[in-house]
């Protein structure tokens, strides 16, 4: 999801509660902060020697111990009173992905992107994932895909598949 994405989403559900699902079934709590928004600039070269460039905004996500027993979450309004606060501050590139930074005592330090987004009458959650490390220079580097495994009952008695 991009900056733009997000902010514009914050704005049509601008009275529903922010919620962010980290892993099916498990919630950021309601005692979140966003403690920091993070203007990243990715400048990479691969172990191909490719290189490339992009933007990322990394919103971070804090648990504070001294409301853990809070219940009622930010709202997506006042989320988006933070964040143009800080884009009044410091320019977020709109076209940039937008990532979420949170571990807990149970879930690693991680950035995770919007893998999808649901709301209701309440609430608008965000699910987030994370994405797996991989080599973008596997031609270049001679790095072979794994052969995937034919259905099961794709292959005939002798058609050369199994």
């Amino acid at each position: 999801m991009k900056t733009s994405e997000f902010l514009k989403l914050l704005e049509i559900h601008k009275n529903k509660s922010l919620l962010f699902e980290y892993l099916p079934g498990k919630f950021v709590g309601a005692n979140y902060h966003i403690t920091e928004v993070k203007n990243i600039t990715v400048d990479v070269v691969d172990c191909g020697a490719g290189t490339d460039f992009w933007k990322e905004t990394i919103i971070q996500l804090w648990e504070s111990p001294v409301e853990k027993d809070k219940t009622v979450f930010m709202t997506a309004l006042k989320a988006l009173g933070i964040l143009n606060k800080v884009d009044r501050m410091k320019t977020m590139a709109r076209d940039a992905e937008v990532k979420f930074e949170y571990s807990n005592d149970n879930f690693h330090t991680a950035q995770l992107f919007v893998n999808d987004f649901s709301y209701n009458d309440q609430k608008l959650i965000l699910n987030l994932a994370v994405k797996k490390t991989d080599c973008k220079a596997k031609e270049t580097c001679g790095v072979a895909e794994p052969e995937m495994a034919p259905a099961q009952g794709a292959c005939a008695p002798g058609s050369g598949c199994c």
